[in-house]
């Protein structure tokens, strides 16, 4: 942990009340401490960099203006809530971010009462915003300011426009910023990132258009029908002489901008000249993402989340990775490519993460069968529907966490029509410093009772190559594959691609005491934990089920009949997931064993590494050991 800098200006600050008490003149400043700690910070306690960087000026202009936490604001996407959390108390927490037992990764209202609303998933942040608009209408809170901070990538979500649509239509104040950096993670994507870059106003005009109106109102010559009636020509006029329609003035929210989002003292005097206008509004502002640390102006992606590095050269701290086995994401971008090459009918999509999800590799070598979609998982798992029905075989990869965003498209758009659609959930299981927003847990459970899937998991990149290879065969319907961040235990990781049947698991090791049944890669860890068992004395069987939709049925009447005790060990919840699985087919078989399930427990599970994560939930080896020897020697 480092040691707090001092700072002329920052040091002095402990909540935004302490910063409303600075002159304009000296936020400048400021932000320059600002910016400087936060590259401090994350130099030795990594996390995501770039976006905070550009958006401090905002955030020290937005603190300093509303009267926070009385006035909302509600992040879309907590990477760029960093500045926000120094400023609210948090400095001295700040370097446990992210760690188990430290402060979370995401603003979060049971961690701070600035932290209005949590935010890790993206595009929740309007609807978010108008709901409490809308209900401190209800409660007579007429002094009450509600700020949504969306980016452009986020604004490529279809709930983004959702609540725009609703903003539109329910009487509320509030101020809608458009955080417009060309960026989502990768760069933003679509009309929409096309269709803002060119987007220009007059902010002089827009002022002076206030205060007319507001002049206006006070005599008596306007009321609020004239008023839309002007809004609705003025638009119109604008439109005529820009020849382009401003799609939020023509959904009636009033637009400011572009302006430079990196002019502290601008963005101050432009907050404070609209934030008491009646109606909804929508300021937009130019930033650079990573503004301030030129390697992060320079290459953004890669400093989303950079991990170490030094702040003052912008050189990496990379842990040696030579000779180690690859990540299970990485075989999968090789893997698709080595497919693609074979079979002309197949093509990538990605929800705004292809390097992420290594589905740049396929996007690099053939950049017409490799499609990013922006911040769109619903649109996403449709879209590979409707190529799906006209004859070609999308490989749509999402985050485990974020494909619960698509679960109406699964059902009603894919396997409905049973279409040969492989679904790749990558970040499956617990994935760590991230918490609960983007642990890939609940997958099995609200998958496994739709019809017409096939959900499969690999123990290894071997078995993830030949289910990939599987799942593109004819005839194959709608294939799921999970699998987890980081890395395999195979180095050698290029094997035959070859088919495996659907629905057969596999024996691994013969034992007489009890059976484990596992599924995906945890079990590795299993056959450590029976290693050691065995050498107290037990005789435990392996079995790994790779398939949780359809069960292989005549493993588990050879485990029903040979076992009395079974434990199931799966990295996701256990309510509703493999061993729930296994216990319904044992009751419908009139099997009638005890059974230990292993797994996440039915509760959030907070953020740290994986192994501190395994360990809380009792998954880990140790963990596996302690729980198994009890329910053999209860």
């Amino acid at each position: 942990m480092m040691e707090h800098p001092t700072y002329k200006i920052l040091s002095r600050i402990s909540s935004p009340e302490d910063l409303r008490k600075l002159s304009v003149d000296e936020l400048p400043a400021l932000c320059q401490e600002l910016r400087d700690d936060i590259v401090k910070e994350l130099a030795v306690n990594s996390g995501h960099f770039a976006a905070s960087l550009g958006v401090v000026e905002l955030t020290v202009a937005l603190h300093y203006v509303f009267h926070t936490p009385y006035d909302r604001l509600v992040w879309d996407v907590g990477h760029q809530a960093y500045g926000h959390k120094i400023l609210t108390g948090r400095r001295e927490a700040f370097a446990t971010n992210r760690k188990l037992g430290g402060i979370r990764p995401f603003p979060a209202p049971e961690e701070s009462e600035y932290d209005s609303f949590a935010c890790g998933h993206a595009s929740n942040s309007i609807s978010v915003a108008l709901g409490m608009a809308v209900a401190a209408r209800q409660k007579g809170e007429t002094d009450r300011h509600v700020v949504a901070v969306i980016g452009d990538g986020s604004m490529s979500g279809g709930l983004a426009f959702e609540g725009l649509n609703n903003t539109s239509a329910t009487p509320n104040n509030m101020l809608i910023i458009l955080n417009d950096n060309d960026m989502s993670i990768d760069h933003s994507v679509g009309g929409m990132k096309q269709y803002l870059f060119n987007l220009t106003s007059s902010n002089r005009y827009n002022l002076l258009r206030f205060k007319v109106s507001r002049l206006l109102f006070k005599i008596g010559i306007l009321n609020e029908e004239r008023r839309k009636a002007l809004i609705r020509l003025g638009n119109s006029l604008k439109s005529i002489v820009a020849q382009q329609q401003n799609i939020f003035e023509g959904m009636n929210i009033r637009y400011f901008g572009p302006i430079n989002g990196h002019d502290v003292k601008n963005l101050v005097r432009i907050l404070r000249d609209i934030k008491d206008m009646e109606g909804p509004k929508i300021l937009h502002l130019h930033t650079v993402k990573g503004k301030g640390f030129e390697p992060a102006e320079k290459d953004p992606t890669l400093w989303h989340a950079p991990g170490m590095f030094n702040p003052d050269t912008g050189e990496r701290i990379y842990d040696d990775y030579a000779g180690r086995p690859p990540l299970f994401q990485d075989v999968f971008g090789h893997t698709l490519l080595e497919l693609a090459q074979q079979n002309p009918r197949i093509v990538g999509v990605t929800p705004a993460m292809p390097t992420g999800s290594s589905l740049n590799i396929l996007m690099d070598a053939m950049p017409t069968r490799a499609f990013d979609v922006g911040i769109a998982e619903g649109h996403a798992v449709t879209f590979s529907g409707g190529m799906a029905k006209d004859g070609l075989t999308p490989f749509c990869v999402i985050y485990s966490s974020f494909a619960q965003r698509a679960y109406d498209n699964v059902i009603h758009d894919v396997a409905i029509q049973g279409l040969n659609v492989v679904l790749c959930l990558d970040r499956a299981g617990l994935v760590g410093e991230d918490g609960p927003t983007h642990h890939g847990v609940f997958d099995l459970a609200f998958l496994r009772p739709i019809p017409n899937l096939t959900i499969a998991s690999p123990m290894d990149v071997h078995e993830l190559r030949r289910l990939m290879y599987t799942a593109q065969l004819p005839n194959m319907g709608t294939f799921v594959i999970r699998y987890p961040r980081g890395r395999g235990v195979i180095i050698d990781w290029k094997c035959p691609l070859e088919s495996i049947t659907v629905g057969t698991g596999r024996r691994l090791h013969v034992g007489k005491d009890a059976a484990i049944l596992s599924f995906g890669p945890i079990g590795r860890l299993v056959t450590q934990a029976i290693g050691e068992l065995e050498t107290e004395g037990s005789s435990i069987a392996h079995y790994d089920m790779r398939f949780v939709k359809p069960l292989d049925e005549a493993l588990l009447h050879e485990v029903g009949q040979k076992f009395a005790k079974i434990v199931t060990v799966e990295d996701g919840v256990i309510r509703g997931g493999m061993g729930s699985a296994v216990l319904e087919f044992m009751a419908e078989h009139g099997y009638k064993p005890s059974v230990l399930r292993i797994g996440v427990p039915d509760c959030f599970v907070e953020h740290g590494s994986v192994p501190e994560l395994y360990h809380l939930c009792g998954m880990d080896v140790e963990g596996m050991i302690k729980q198994i020897r009890s329910f053999l020697n209860p």
